[in-house]
């Protein structure tokens, strides 16, 4: 069956252009890279970085994740998009927090440290330019929008116990503009907004989490060990996105379980450690008592995980070495917080 004869099927009789922007809409959302090579093969978008920073822009039906992913790629025609995305909001005469609230709102921020680097290091130039006189130097710009993602964190987080005073905002901010302080109300007034007003996350246009799922690094059938209670249960893993999810069933939407792989290790069980042969397990490599992770309970509601190890055990020695494999491959040290402390730095003069 022809493509054009799925999409009729899939949206009715439509004209020829609309199906192929619908067409292309899907593909994007699987597939940003292709999706946008679809939309220029077939005469829906201009080979400009001006164009596609338009359409992605406009955003109409389209994965915010797959636009952040997108708009976030190192290679130069992604850059100049960005750049032009970037250009297409107006943020002249908008307090900080204000800026940051519409910013956010056109995408979401991808999880690769790189990435957000580079989009966050462009909408700080973006502001500066149009409100100059506001901050010495846009790495005053940079840290300060982090720090208000961070408080918008905390004080909105019902796991985060101790709130930030107002106080300890402004003494986290010291010496931050090219080495001297920022006017004390400003600060005041972005703690004030982002304390009666969190930021809004925009939801994926897409369906579920089908784009997070499209292009898994590896899938398939484990034995997973109970936190709590240590009975083993069959469960469908994907691992995609340096995380590991977990379903009941393989045609679940939503995850059973969601695990970070940032920080963490993963090593062999022998099999006198574990009732289960070809057993495999993942630990925090900081030595913390808790692994970060998130399950849903039997109500539907979304937990905090309580794991101090995850155990697994695979079908066949071959299959426990290919996760190994896997799983160390997407393991990696989260360097965005380096990054943001040397930016720190750079801005208050301490290198």
């Amino acid at each position: 069956m022809k493509t054009d004869e799925i999409d009729d099927g899939l949206f009715g009789k439509t004209d020829v252009k609309t199906r192929k922007i619908i067409t292309g809409t899907r593909k994007f959302n699987m597939d940003p890279k292709k999706g946008i090579e679809y939309m220029k093969e077939n005469g829906l978008l201009e080979e400009t970085a001006n164009d596609v920073a338009q359409f992605l822009y406009k955003g109409d039906g389209l994965n915010k994740t797959a636009i952040g992913d997108y708009l976030g790629e190192k290679k130069d025609f992604n850059i100049e998009v960005m750049e032009a995305f970037v250009g297409l909001h107006e943020f002249a005469d908008m307090i900080l927090v204000q800026a940051l609230r519409q910013f956010l709102w056109s995408f979401r921020l991808p999880g690769e440290a790189q990435k957000i680097d580079r989009l966050m290091e462009a909408f700080a130039k973006r502001y500066c330019e149009s409100n100059p006189g506001v901050f010495t130097t846009t790495d005053t710009c940079y840290v300060l929008s982090f720090a208000i993602i961070m408080l918008n964190t905390s004080l909105h987080n019902p796991s985060v116990r101790d709130k930030p005073t107002v106080e300890r905002f402004i003494d986290m901010n010291r010496g931050i503009n090219d080495g001297g302080d920022l006017p004390r109300e400003l600060l005041e007034s972005l703690y004030e907004s982002i304390k009666k007003e969190p930021f809004k996350i925009p939801d994926d246009d897409g369906n579920d989490l089908t784009h997070t799922f499209f292009n898994p690094d590896k899938e398939g059938w484990l034995l997973k060990q109970g936190g709590r209670v240590k009975n083993w249960k069959r469960r469908w893993f994907i691992l995609t996105d340096n995380c590991l999810y977990y379903f009941e069933y393989t045609t679940d939407k939503e995850p059973r379980g969601i695990i970070p792989l940032e920080n963490l290790s993963v090593k062999c069980i022998e099999s006198k450690e574990s009732k289960k042969s070809y057993s495999f397990e993942l630990f925090s490599a900081d030595d913390k008592e808790v692994i970060k992770a998130c399950k849903t309970d039997k109500d539907g509601k979304v937990v905090e995980g309580r794991h101090q190890v995850y155990r697994m055990s695979a079908a066949t020695e071959e299959e426990r070495e290919e996760w190994i494999k896997c799983i160390r491959a997407s393991i990696s040290k989260d360097p965005f917080y380096d990054m943001l402390v040397a930016r720190k730095k750079k801005a208050t003069h301490k290198v």
